[in-house]
C-alpha cells in the first residue's frame, strides 16, 4: 500500500476534542483519494499531518511502507518527497512562469531544469506560457502552473488543499476533471482536500467524508452513494431524506410503509428510516401523498424541488423544468427507491 494512515489523533493545545480522532485510511500507487466534509471537520488537519506540517499524538503514517509520522518520530517535510498545492497557489509574482516551475528543482543542472520544466508545462497544457507571469494568466491558468510547479520534482505523493476555492463553479467543475487527467497521465498518487462533491466525485478514486475530526467511511463515489456507511454520509452525500418506515405485511408481500407511500421490502424488516434520494422521489398528481413545494432550483433540464410533507420534514425531488410549479403548491409525491437504504433509530 502507498499511503497508509493508522489510527491517527491530532490534537491543538487547549481544545478538548482531537481535530483528527482515530483516522484510518490506505491509498493505493497510482490513485487520488479525496478528503470531503464541512468547514472545521479536520480534513485538512488530516492533510497537513500527512505532509509533516502537523506533529500527531498518535497513531502512524507510512510512505511506501516507511514510517513518516508517529508519536515518537516525525520525518521533516523537505524529506518525504511530497508536492502541495495550496488554496492560493503561493506563485511567485516577480518570477516568469518557468521560473516558477524550476524553483524546486535548482538543484538541476540548468539542461535538466529546461527538460523538466517544459516537460510539466506541457503536460498541464501551457508549453508555450514559460516566459509569462502569473498576473497575466486567468485564475485556472495560475492553477495550473501551482500543479505543474508541484510535480516538477517528480514526488512521490502530491497534496492539494482545495486549489479551486477561488475560482467559479463552472470553471471548477471543468478544472476538476482536467486535473483527474494531469494527475493520471503524470502517474502520481494524489491526497485532495475539497468540500465541493461535484469536485470529489470527478477526481476521486476513492472518497472519505469526514465530520467532527471523524472518517465516517472512506470508498468509491457509487459506495458512499448507494451504501452509506451512516446517516451522516446518507445525509451529506447527495439530496436525501432519512423518513420514518414501519414494516407491514400485504397481498404484495412484506412493504415498508413511508409518508411517501409503500415500498418493496425483505422480510426482516424492522422499523427503521429509510433514504431517499431527490431521484427517488417521483412527481404523481395522482398519489394521495403529498408536500408544499419550498423552493425551486434550475438545473437545466430539472428542477431540484425542495418539499415540505405534513409531519414538516423536508424532501427533495427531481423534477422536469417543463413542468410549471409555483413556490406554495400541493404537489402529489410517492417513494420510488433505485436501492434500499435504511438506518435503525437511533443508528
Amino acid at each position: 500500500m502507498f499511503l497508509e494512515v493508522s489510527q491517527l489523533n491530532v490534537r491543538y493545545a487547549g481544545r478538548p476534542r482531537p481535530a483528527v480522532a482515530q483516522v484510518s485510511l490506505q491509498l493505493q500507487a497510482g490513485d487520488i483519494g479525496v478528503l470531503i466534509g464541512p468547514s472545521g471537520c479536520g480534513k485538512t488537519t488530516l492533510l497537513r499531518a500527512v505532509a509533516g506540517l502537523e506533529p500527531i499524538a498518535s497513531g502512524e503514517i507510512r510512505l511506501q511502507g516507511q514510517v513518516v509520522s508517529s508519536s515518537s518520530a516525525n520525518l521533516p517535510p523537505e524529506k518525504r518527497r511530497i508536492g502541495m498545492v495550496f488554496q492560493d497557489y503561493a506563485l511567485f509574482p516577480h518570477l516568469t512562469v518557468g521560473k516558477n516551475v524550476a524553483f524546486g528543482i535548482h538543484q538541476l543542472p540548468r539542461s535538466e531544469q529546461q527538460q523538466r520544466v517544459q516537460e510539466v508545462l506541457r503536460l498541464v497544457g501551457l508549453e508555450n506560457s514559460a516566459g509569462r507571469y502569473p498576473h497575466e494568466l486567468s485564475g485556472g491558468q495560475q492553477q495550473r502552473v501551482a500543479l505543474a510547479r508541484a510535480l516538477a520534482p517528480r514526488p512521490q505523493l502530491m497534496l492539494l488543499d482545495e486549489p479551486f476555492s477561488n475560482l467559479d463553479v463552472d470553471l471548477r467543475e471543468r478544472l476538476a476533471h482536467e486535473l483527474r487527467d494531469i494527475l493520471k497521465a503524470a502517474q502520481a498518487t494524489a491526497l485532495f482536500v475539497t468540500h465541493d462533491q461535484l469536485e470529489a466525485f470527478a477526481i476521486g478514486d476513492q472518497i472519505g467524508v469526514m465530520e467532527s475530526g471523524h472518517l465516517h467511511q472512506w470508498a468509491d463515489a457509487s459506495t458512499l452513494f448507494q451504501q452509506p456507511a451512516s446517516r451522516f454520509v446518507a445525509n451529506f452525500i447527495g439530496h436525501g431524506s432519512l423518513l420514518p418506515a414501519t414494516p407491514v405485511s400485504s397481498a404484495q408481500g412484506w412493504q415498508l410503509d413511508t409518508p411517501l407511500g409503500a415500498i418493496t421490502a425483505p422480510e426482516a424488516s424492522q422499523a427503521c428510516d429509510v433514504l431517499l434520494r431527490a431521484s427517488e422521489v417521483v412527481f404523481d398528481p395522482a398519489s394521495p401523498y403529498r408536500a408544499t413545494l419550498l423552493r425551486k432550483s434550475f438545473r437545466g433540464s430539472q428542477y431540484l424541488y425542495t418539499l415540505q410533507l405534513p409531519s414538516q420534514q423536508l424532501v427533495y425531488a427531481q423534477v422536469s423544468s417543463q413542468l410549471q410549479h409555483a413556490v406554495g403548491d400541493s404537489i402529489g409525491l410517492r417513494a420510488q427507491p433505485e436501492h434500499l437504504v435504511c438506518f435503525a433509530p437511533g443508528q
